[in-house]
């Protein structure tokens, strides 16, 4: 159960990559999130019923994906909609989006093929194909992500979450980095949700119900049990962080508390870490007073 909670985690954490892109660098929570991801799962799993290889499947998940996160840019930046309203928008149209690419609610991969299949040659125990696949994806985006980053684009990109202001200044287009940065965001997010939606066996349009907090907390756990970290080791830490937080729900899961209830799980771990550096400056400020007075 654990290499399954490690599978599992290195699967969520490409998630919380994609939720990195906006929610750290531009400084704004996407809620295209809610509906790319899942939008990646049915665009992916719709294609393997229909014939299509699992990898190439994939790839049409994640451009369907950035598709999703291009219309969210555009309403943002061309429609002067608030991001989190166009979020929104583009969230609940991805659902009648997803009916008519599965013509139902869910679908299954019932005797399909699935990415994980490349591995059951090589008679590993159970749940490894999950880990080797998620290593894979997890070193390839974050290979790519880190890549980008270090390019003029990307440094342009970062400039725009840093401060707008004076990347307009510098003759940065901010739009077209708002823009890339939603495109590369949800095509990311939805290459999880095509892996998740492989590995679990089916495709469901309320798969993205919450999966926003999911990524979130793996992006603050990582922070809050490392701090001030370079980039790499920042992504790493989300990676880790993910892992984490699906060892704390397979901990949940082992005490006998009542599955139906995850979704309260995972806003409760997501408050603690929240406040958790809020709680280390009320102490240290407190100790700070104390030894003054001593």
């Amino acid at each position: 159960m654990i290499v399954s909670a490690i599978g599992q985690g290195l699967l969520w954490g490409i998630l919380g990559l994609g939720i990195f892109m906006t929610y750290r660098i531009l400084n704004f929570p996407d809620m295209t999130t809610e509906g790319s991801f899942p939008l990646g799962g049915a665009v992916c799993v719709t294609a393997i019923t229909h014939g299509v290889s699992p990898v190439l499947a994939t790839l049409l998940g994640v451009l369907a994906g950035m598709c999703a996160g291009c219309v969210t840019g555009l309403l943002y930046t061309k429609g002067k909609i608030p991001v989190i309203l166009a979020g929104i928008l583009v969230m609940s149209a991805l659902n009648s989006v997803m009916l008519f690419v599965m013509q139902s609610p869910n679908l299954s991969l019932l005797n399909q093929p699935k990415i994980q299949d490349f591995f059951t040659k090589m008679n590993l125990p159970n749940y490894y194909d999950t880990v080797i696949v998620g290593l894979i994806m997890v070193v390839l985006i974050g290979g790519i992500l880190l890549y980008l980053f270090h390019t003029n684009l990307g440094q342009a990109y970062i400039a725009t979450g840093d401060n707008e202001d004076m990347a307009k200044s510098m003759g940065i287009n901010t739009d077209r980095m708002k823009i890339l940065g939603l495109i590369v965001s949800n095509g990311v997010i939805a290459l999880s949700g095509a892996l998740i939606a492989q590995n679990d066996g089916y495709a469901d349009v309320s798969k993205g119900i919450g999966v926003i907090v999911i990524g979130l907390a793996s992006i603050i756990i990582g922070e809050v049990l490392y701090g001030e970290l370079t980039l790499v080791e920042r992504l790493i830490a989300i990676v880790i962080g993910s892992i984490i937080y699906q060892l704390l729900i397979l901990f949940v899961i082992k005490a006998g508390f009542d599955t139906t209830y995850l979704k309260i799980f995972s806003a409760i771990v997501l408050t603690i870490c929240l406040l958790i550096p809020q709680l280390k400056q009320a102490l240290h400020l407190r100790t700070g007073f104390e030894t003054e007075d001593e």
